[in-house]
């Protein structure tokens, strides 16, 4: 922020020359000749203070959100803190209220720069037995934390501490709730403005009280006459509050920013993080003529130092090699219920013992997993196994239905710090072939996609396509084709798939190092059944639109694997996502094992498959089984519904 007695065209000028490229040359040296004059940072003074949000009205465990909060402070080393009030849980009686002013000054006192208090109303209201003591902690907050209301100069800057709390002066009464109570007295008024003069030399101002009483509501219409106080001294930059539990910036008035800050262990709801519900603390750096004003989450400043070599070889090692396994398959009874084991396996690649938190978990209440969750430490180069016994009541294949997953939480344990790994999620597998074919729908049904999330996904696994010749095929609907827009594709600088970029239908495999394509230029027309063939018969990839082949490339050779999914109404990602979705739908998607139409022969396209040897996927799409879209061929490989893929009428 500028000056407030400088005018505008001042204003540009001091702005421009803060930034003004530095050229000193007796401050910069190199024996290498470059076209590029690097400019020098300005070398006039400039400081950094913090700011602390709110402690108390959150569970005790606030107070290790204030030691990490100081941990993280001492990493950026300002030259001093700042707090907004609420030190204390208080509402007590003195000896509870020294109790918890000596915790938090033991927490503060880790500190490796000054820090100065602001006070707040859990630090004054008193609660007890007997009568109430006049002006209820105040005696004890400025017997162990300072005065109610203060000043003090820093590097040409000035800070001054306000008392929100005051008593009413007639009544007595501490009540933020009401506006009758929440007028500053003419004592710290007089004592203000007093201040406020002696300090105008000041190149800046900061205030800093507990309550922001310019929200008025219940604090009413008082701060009106503060804030005039404030901007007739000409060179106050910002005010700072609290006790709200979120932050918000209020804007500048009359030259003035208004911040109010959340918390720092004290009750946080965490409504809307992303807007200011969180434990955060706040950096200002001020220079001649602005601040800049920063909220840090409390937590996300990181100890280089920490951080040796070592520890950062084990640990990516771990993240590396660590390979969880789950043997066994939980297979489906002929009254949909299951009763299996499956054995976990773990692994520790390390010079040092790993902690895993074992995790059963799904969204389908009706699973019951013995044990719900274990702690395994594994010695270093060791393993370990668990029994997980899984069981479901009999129940239909519902829309409810959700699988099981097991969650591993993975911790380094290094000589002073536990380290934390991404979670990992392992699925736990199905007896695929135990899974129930959906019943014949009376009408044609069709796979929906919604060209945003919907897709199926077949494991690699599953899909037990041998080299040679081999045939896909779709029926496909598009309300429109994208730009890049998969069908049914494995594709990663390997294997095969169908697209229809901008409409445009094209057959691809990986063959001998590289993609060999039969692509067309007609394109496919939106909104209307199509059926669409790719095929490979050992020397020729060719292309068919509604059973005419339409283009071919010739290659032989093996095909290129990899271990992605097999993406149905879409591309695959080389991390196996899915990607370039289409939004229409599809049917009778059949993956064989054979070259089902032949060079230059034309056929018509059959409505719906029946399976045969050669067949290794027949999605018909009659209907949902759970979380699978039922495979007819003799395999029962079965893809997994992604992103609310389901099925309707034709």
């Amino acid at each position: 922020m500028l000056r407030r007695t400088v005018s505008f065209l001042a204003c540009a000028a001091l702005l421009a020359a803060a930034y003004e490229p530095q050229r000193d040359q007796e401050r910069f040296t190199t024996n290498r000749k470059s076209a590029v004059e690097l400019a020098l940072t300005d070398e006039r003074d400039s400081f950094v203070f913090a700011v602390f949000g709110d402690r108390t009205g959150g569970p005790p465990e606030g107070l290790k959100v204030l030691e990490q909060a100081v941990a993280d402070v001492n990493l950026l080393h300002p030259d001093l803190v700042m707090t907004v009030g609420d030190l204390i849980q208080g509402y007590n009686d003195t000896p509870q209220w020294l109790e918890q002013k000596d915790d938090y000054k033991r927490i503060m006192a880790r500190l490796q720069c000054p820090w100065f208090p602001v006070s707040g109303n859990h630090d004054l209201y008193w609660r007890g037995d007997g009568p109430k003591p006049a002006g209820e902690h105040e005696s004890n907050y400025e017997q162990h934390f300072g005065p109610l209301w203060y000043a003090f100069e820093h590097k040409d800057s000035w800070f001054i501490a306000l008392h929100s709390d005051e008593s009413h002066p007639e009544t007595g009464e501490k009540n933020f709730n009401k506006p009758e109570c929440q007028r500053m007295s003419d004592e710290q008024f007089n004592w203000l403005a007093a201040t406020l003069e002696r300090t105008k030399s000041g190149k800046h101002v900061f205030v800093f009280l507990h309550h922001p009483r310019w929200l008025k509501n219940n604090y009413g219409e008082d701060w009106d006459r503060v804030h005039a106080l404030l901007k007739s001294a000409g060179n106050v930059t910002a005010v700072f509050a609290g006790h709200i539990h979120h932050m918000r910036w209020d804007g500048e008035r009359d030259g003035i920013e208004y911040f109010t800050l959340a918390t720092v262990g004290g009750d946080q709801s965490a409504l809307v993080p992303a807007a200011g519900y969180l434990h955060q603390y706040s950096l200002v750096t001020v220079r001649d003529g602005r601040i800049d004003v920063a909220a840090y989450p409390v937590g996300g400043a990181i100890d280089p130092r920490a951080i040796p070599g070592e520890l950062v070889d084990q640990t990516t090692k771990l993240a590396r090699e660590f390979a969880p396994k789950i043997a066994g398959k939980l297979a489906f009874n002929a009254d949909l219920s299951v009763d299996g084991e499956l054995e976990l396996s773990l692994n520790n690649p390390c010079a040092r013992k790993i902690e895993v938190q074992v995790t059963p978990l799904s969204e389908d209440s009706r699973w019951v997993v013995s044990p719900d969750h274990a702690h395994l430490q594994i010695a270093p180069g060791a393993s370990a196994r668990l029994a997980l016994r899984c069981r479901r009541a009999a129940s239909e294949l519902d829309t409810t239905f959700r699988t099981l997953e097991v969650a591993l939480n993975v911790d380094y344990l290094a000589e002073r710090v536990r380290v934390p790994l991404p979670r990992r999620t392992l699925s736990a597998p199905f007896e695929l072939a135990s899974v129930p074919a959906p019943a014949r729908p009376s009408g044609e049904r069709v796979l929906a996609l919604d060209g945003e999330e919907a897709c199926l996904a077949l494991d690699d696994s599953e899909l037990q396509l041998p080299d040679g010749p081999f045939t896909v095929e779709a029926w496909v609907y598009a309300e429109e084709f994208r730009a890049r827009q998969g069908l049914t594709c494995k594709t990663e600088q390997s294997e095969f798939g169908i697209f229809a970029d901008k409409g445009a239908p094209g057959f691809s495999v990986h063959l001998n190092g590289r993609y060999v394509s039969a692509k067309s230029q007609t394109p496919l027309r939106a909104k209307r059944w199509t059926h669409v063939a790719g095929v490979f018969d050992g020397e020729r990839v060719l292309l068919f639109v509604d059973g005419e082949q339409v283009a071919e490339g010739h290659a032989k050779g093996a095909r290129k694997r990899n271990q992605l999914p097999l993406i149905i109404g879409g591309d695959v990602g080389s991390k196996g996502e899915a990607n370039s979705l289409l939004a229409g739908a599809l049917d009778e998607v059949r993956v064989s094992r054979v070259a089902r139409y032949g060079a230059g022969k034309r056929f018509e396209p059959a409505a719906r498959h029946a399976p045969d040897d050669d067949c290794v996927l027949l999605l018909q799409m009659d209907g949902d089984s759970g979380p699978w879209s039922f495979d007819a061929s003799p395999r029962r490989a079965h893809a997994r519904r992604i992103g609310g893929a389901t099925t309707r009428e034709r």
